[in-house]
């Protein structure tokens, strides 16, 4: 890195074409400049994609090994799997700066001109052609592909002001406006969502792709260009709009495929790092681990679900709009209460729900049942998930044949079996749902035993005792009247005769997640 910025300090003094000579400065392409420092960063054990969770193992190697093998690149994958992120990370593969000759619309290497107007510049001045430096950031150009989209968009066109202006006629090569291909030639383009691109676009493509150059309209000459493309689709089966024409599809060197996280523990990393919290939230937020876990769930049972269209995806987006939904409710009831600490209780997982219904695809049966109801059961299904890594079975599966073994929920079903009911709500005081939940006998010693809290911490054990009797009434140990904004825990029986318990539950309890 050190050596890097040396090297643009000495070269940012450079002013002409003469200049640059004596420095002593190569050109390479760029291909040949990502494979150098690709190189360079593997030999200093550099981070090579900052920001890129859960791909170490799998699709990083394969970028890398398309960079040095100097490949372009098609991103394969469904929704919300950081293909565009990706994308955008390949500039730290660039030199820092690059010279150009001075007023180029194709930053035209002062070495190799490939316009018109840098080839007549450097012919008229010789050694005194000005000299610019680019940034990397500024040799990156993207496009998302819609139907809309024209070759004179991509490549370009004639310019009729410019033939006007410059009184040249149209057959002259200074008549043309180039598109924003060339306009990032030495640099990466990017197109997002290539099916979408309509088969005559994408056949137009197949000059750059495999002879790099560029013809426009009638004109004799062909413009070679440098520049690396890389394309984002998601799968063909999926966007029934368009597909990727197999002529162009066998010109990207390297296809990699793209996944969502596999661990929950990716997930959460992924979360937390993309959810938008304000910084004085931050400081006031304590968010438990089971909460970050429950809210991966989610999104894991979603993209098992029968009921969600897997085709299209679940994106990562889901988990990151429940977070921010769940942290705002908690801080909204913090703001009505006066309260310092925002703390998100399971509670908020019902105005969390605005994260889940519109990010979810459903199919026919999932629309059937409608998409507040399948995110409920998804929200259930992620609790009783979870709760199973920290709290025995409460059905008793897991005990051996004939061993006696001590209920350990026995307390708590016992008294909401003597028709007793608990009752929250998402505006409650810190104070309030701590008394509430201290109303039922052995709840706070079973949260603490499983979950290692301290008896002093009780705003943190209170949401722990929430999730207890959350996670058995998902296991049919307890029942549960849910209202918009409020939570009535009672006894099974009497909930099954009051509020149809199981309404909910859409799916096989036995769902085997083996990412997870």
């Amino acid at each position: 890195m050190n050596e890097e910025k040396e090297m643009s300090n000495s070269y940012s003094r450079v002013g002409t074409f003469g200049e640059l000579k004596e420095s002593g400065y190569q050109s390479l392409s760029i291909k040949e400049e990502m494979r150098r420092n690709m190189i360079r960063k593997l030999d200093g054990k550099e981070e090579l994609f900052p920001g890129i969770v859960g791909f170490e193992e799998t699709v990083e190697p394969q970028l890398v090994n398309a960079i040095l093998a100097r490949h372009d690149i098609l991103l394969l994958g469904l929704r919300g799997q950081a293909k565009t992120r990706l994308a955008r990370t390949m500039t730290e593969f660039l030199d820092e700066y690059i010279p150009v000759v001075a007023g180029s619309e194709v930053n035209d290497d002062p070495f190799n001109p490939i316009s018109r107007y840098a080839r007549d510049l450097i012919a008229e001045r010789g050694d005194d052609t000005p000299i610019e430096w680019l940034h990397r950031d500024e040799r990156y150009g993207e496009k998302l592909a819609t139907p809309d989209v024209t070759i004179a968009d991509l490549i370009g066109d004639i310019d009729p002001i410019k033939v006007a202006t410059q009184r040249i006629s149209f057959s002259h090569e200074g008549a043309i406006h180039f598109g924003i291909i060339p306009r990032t030639n030495r640099g990466i383009f990017v197109i997002n969502e290539l099916p979408d691109l309509q088969p005559r676009i994408q056949v137009g493509l197949f000059n750059i792709m495999q002879e790099r150059d560029i013809q426009i309209r009638g004109f004799n000459v062909r413009i070679p260009l440098d520049v690396v493309i890389l394309f984002t689709a998601n799968p063909q089966d999926y966007t029934n709009r368009g597909a990727i024409i197999t002529p162009l599809k066998d010109r990207i060197d390297s296809q990699i495929l793209t996944h969502y996280p596999r661990n929950l523990e990716d997930g959460i990393v992924i979360t937390r790092q993309e959810s938008k919290i304000n910084d004085e939230v931050k400081e006031r937020l304590i968010v438990p681990e089971y909460i970050e876990q429950i809210v991966e769930m989610i999104a894991a049972h979603a993209r098992n679900s029968e009921f969600v269209d897997q085709q299209a995806g679940v994106s990562t987006r889901m988990t990151i709009s429940t977070m921010e939904a769940m942290i705002a409710n908690a801080e909204r009831r913090a703001l009505i209460n006066g309260e310092k600490v925002i703390l998100p209780r399971i509670i908020d997982l019902q105005q969390g729900m605005t994260g889940i219904t519109g990010k979810a695809e459903l199919v026919f049966e999932g629309e059937q049942e409608g998409p507040v109801k399948v995110a409920r059961a998804l929200i259930g299904k992620g609790v009783r998930s979870i709760f199973s890594l920290y709290f025995p079975d409460p059905l008793g599966k897991s005990r051996r044949r004939g061993e006696k073994e001590e209920d350990p929920y026995a307390k708590i079903v016992e008294w909401f079996s003597g028709r007793h009911t608990l009752e929250l709500n998402d505006r409650m005081t810190l104070d309030q749902y701590v008394e509430e939940l201290n109303k039922v006998p052995g709840l706070a010693d079973l949260a603490k035993k499983h979950l290692n809290l301290a008896t002093s911490d009780s705003y943190l054990l209170s949401v722990a005792m929430e999730f207890v009797l959350e996670g058995l009434h998902q296991n049919s140990k307890i029942g549960k009247e849910e209202g918009e904004a409020q939570s009535s825990y009672r006894d099974m029986v009497g909930s099954i005769f009051t509020s149809g318990v199981g309404d909910y539950d859409l799916e096989d309890d036995e769902d085997e997640y083996d990412e997870y």
